[in-house]
């Protein structure tokens, strides 16, 4: 068990709540509906404590979607008390942030233990990658219609430094952060903000295990050739064959998780 000690969040912001009560006078509108009277609304402001829970559940998230979970068969566990020193807030806005995590699926509370980020199971896993496969060839099909044709061109930077005298698998490492570039680039080039909002929930997960099999040789043989071929087929504008090599890439992906899913970690 390893526990997220250098937590990539700071978000400083004072801890001091306090509650007033205003009155507003509510003037009638020109056109009063007939049970709409005049009247003074006691309106009680909204505590800070509820921006303070906002602030923290984004903090929190987004260091989580950050987090590599799937390098380590160690369960990855997340401190309250250094949580709450990192953000610089008490402990209940805290709380309150790690109750909304658990209710999305990121975090579960385990008794006697403390608060662990959820890893998904093999089958879980090979679900959301088909699921992003899904996605991840709309935008490439909404690619090839609305993009400027210097920001499609522009996905070849991720891939520069690597090719026949620079093998991705001797830089294993560095072709893995290009990889995951790339393929959030992809979304993000849809310009489509569904498309970035459900990826962004499956990322923590798909991004870990596309980390786990890239270093695997047969699949970082035939990664680099399917990326580039991806490219060529937006820059020509060619939608159906876009969205199916963007489609059968990530689906090979899928496909490689179920059937060794189990040795990734040995």
């Amino acid at each position: 068990m390893w526990y997220a000690k250098n937590f990539p969040v700071n978000i400083p912001v004072k801890d001091d709540s306090h509650q007033r009560r205003i009155v507003v006078s509510l003037r009638k509108p020109t056109k009063a509906l007939p049970n709409m009277a005049e009247a003074d609304i006691a309106i009680v402001r909204i505590a800070p404590e509820s921006s303070f829970k906002n602030k923290a559940y984004d903090a929190l998230k987004e260091a989580i979607l950050k987090m590599d979970i799937y390098s380590t068969p160690e369960p990855v566990m997340l401190d309250e008390r250094a949580l709450s020193e990192r953000l610089g807030v008490s402990r209940t806005p805290i709380r309150e942030a790690i109750a909304m995590l658990e209710q999305d699926g990121f975090v579960k509370t385990v008794p006697r233990r403390g608060i662990m980020v959820v890893r998904r199971t093999k089958s879980e896993i090979v679900d959301m990658i088909r699921a992003w496969a899904a996605l991840e060839s709309m935008a490439a099909r909404l690619i090839t219609t609305t993009a400027r044709k210097k920001d499609i061109t522009a996905l070849r930077d991720y891939f520069k430094d690597f090719g026949k005298d620079r093998l991705p698998e001797d830089h294993v490492e560095e072709y893995s952060k290009a990889n995951i570039a790339f393929h959030q680039a992809l979304i993000s080039l849809s310009e489509s903000p569904v498309l970035v909002d459900l990826t962004n929930d499956l990322l923590l997960h798909v991004r870990g295990y596309r980390q786990l099999t890239i270093g695997r040789k047969d699949r970082t043989a035939t990664s680099l050739p399917e990326h580039l071929g991806m490219i060529e087929a937006l820059e020509a504008r060619d939608t159906e064959l876009a969205e199916k090599r963007a489609r059968d890439h990530t689906l090979g992906l899928a496909a490689y998780v179920e059937a060794h899913g189990q040795e990734l970690f040995t």
